[in-house]
């Protein structure tokens, strides 16, 4: 469990922030970026989450616990990917909960006939702006990975999430039946 007595410490005031392993990493860094952008879209996820009730509302609580493990994930550097009862790593089943999750929502939807655009109601709006931080998150991630291992588990994880999240924004747009569709070249 963690305890925290002080919120601040000083030791970042240099610039660097510490990492699971004990060392300390730049701010600007790709590692912290990235972490950051998860810690926005988690942010996102919870300003949505305020204006839910019921069974997307305990999905959500979820998605943000996983979303604190994916954080640690990525605090934690090298190449061993399994998780261990010091090491908190993502893992498959994670992902493969929010594909469960996914197809259980979109059974109740219609196909989609063209690209829809972020709003509706106010939930699905905020589900939109949730989705497009998550995206940025992965983008971060994906920067990451080109430079230093990341756990596969956690980048599959990010991916499906915004597809979560476009989905769970479509049923709370009453099914689909508040999506507002593109109409490409409409204003020319």
């Amino acid at each position: 469990m963690v305890k925290l007595n002080r919120i601040y410490t000083r030791t970042g005031d240099d610039g660097t922030t510490g990492l699971v392993d004990g060392s300390r990493c730049p701010k600007h860094s790709a590692r912290i970026n990235a972490m950051g952008l998860v810690d926005e879209a988690n942010s996102a996820i919870g300003l949505a989450a305020v204006l839910m009730s019921g069974a997307p509302g305990a999905d959500i609580t979820r998605i943000q616990n996983d979303m604190f493990d994916l954080g640690a994930d990525l605090a934690t550097p090298g190449d061993d990917f399994a998780p261990s009862e010091m090491v908190l790593r993502m893992v498959p089943s994670q992902a493969e909960w929010l594909e469960a999750r996914i197809d259980a929502l979109n059974e109740k939807l219609q196909p989609l006939t063209s690209f829809i655009l972020p709003g509706g109601t106010e939930l699905a709006a905020r589900l939109h702006v949730a989705r497009a931080t998550t995206r940025a998150a992965e983008r971060a991630m994906v920067m990451l990975a080109a430079e230093l291992p990341v756990n596969p588990a956690a980048l599959a994880y990010i991916n499906r999430l915004s597809d979560y999240l476009f989905v769970l924004a479509r049923v709370v747009n009453d099914n689909g039946k508040r999506d507002v569709k593109w109409v490409p070249g409409a204003n020319r």
